[in-house]
């Protein structure tokens, strides 16, 4: 009787410990939960829009900064001089369409009494014609030299945190070659990378518990998007255009992550987010 007890009681336990194991593996892979994390934030890339030695740089690194503020400036001399070449030009266009157009309004009169050939009359108004143009084109580009000039001081597009400044008065910048990212204020967000068989637990808008590395209290967020896409090894191509499958030798599949995107709700003021942490999230 004795004997029976502890074989019923060993079956017990072996059922109970094999449901905990089927139950924790359950969970495992398909529990909408990972600790592949990060936080994210918009990242500005500052890029001047003309090229020129750096004259001054106006901030320093980890500074914040308002949506305006100046932040380095170009060197302007040839920018200036040439505002003033195209200032110059454009009104000697000015002066040579309206001569033109006298001559013209004059030459029509003229016409009128049949004093000169319609031919003449003809040649001066293309005459004009093309001095108007000329003179147009004298305006656009005063606008582009005018806006070159203005555009040698550089200013956030943004208000946000200037991030790991790496330029120097004397330095040499090029037209839109970064130098500069600032961070966004306010635009931090997560995302996880979650294993593809646990996609079909995760929907837009469900909230999202989200656990930081320094173990403060935890952040909750809704869940904003799911890629839809994410590389393929097996696309590329050899020099006949041909696909490259790769030979695949595992036993074990692994599934591919798919990042989905989470907006936070609410950050504590006591809660410092800093964009590449590591996150747990766990969709509930």
């Amino acid at each position: 009787m004795l004997e029976r007890k502890k074989i019923i009681t060993s079956l017990i336990i072996s059922i109970l410990f094999l449901a905990c194991i089927y139950s924790i593996w359950n969970y495992y892979m398909y529990s909408p939960w990972t600790r592949d994390g990060r936080v994210r934030a918009n990242i500005i890339m500052i890029a001047p829009d003309v090229s020129g030695l750096v004259n001054s740089v106006d901030v320093v690194d980890n500074q914040v900064v308002k949506k305006g503020d100046l932040i380095f400036k170009i060197d302007d001399v040839r920018y200036k001089a040439q505002l003033l070449k195209s200032q110059a030009e454009l009104e000697h266009a000015y002066s040579s369409w309206q001569l033109s157009k006298q001559q013209y309004d004059r030459r029509k009169l003229l016409g009128k009494t049949e004093a000169i050939s319609k031919e003449e009359l003809n040649n001066h108004k293309i005459e004009e014609r093309i001095k108007f143009a000329e003179f147009k084109e004298a305006q656009a580009t005063l606008a582009i030299t005018k806006t070159n000039y203005e555009r040698t001081n550089v200013y956030a597009p943004v208000s946000g945190t200037i991030n790991n400044i790496n330029l120097r008065v004397g330095s040499y910048v090029s037209q839109a070659i970064p130098v500069i990212s600032i961070i966004e204020e306010n635009s931090f967000y997560i995302t996880g990378y979650f294993e593809e068989t646990k996609l079909s637990n995760i929907k837009v808008g469900l909230k999202a518990k989200l656990e930081l590395m320094s173990g403060r209290k935890p952040l909750y967020g809704k869940v904003a998007g799911i890629g839809r896409g994410v590389a393929d090894t097996n696309t590329n191509t050899n020099n006949q255009l041909l696909p490259e499958i790769k030979e695949v030798y595992d036993w074990v599949r692994l599934p591919k992550r798919i990042p989905v995107d989470i907006l936070l709700t609410k950050i504590p003021d006591d809660t410092t987010l800093v964009s590449g942490m590591n996150v747990t999230v766990k969709i509930i």
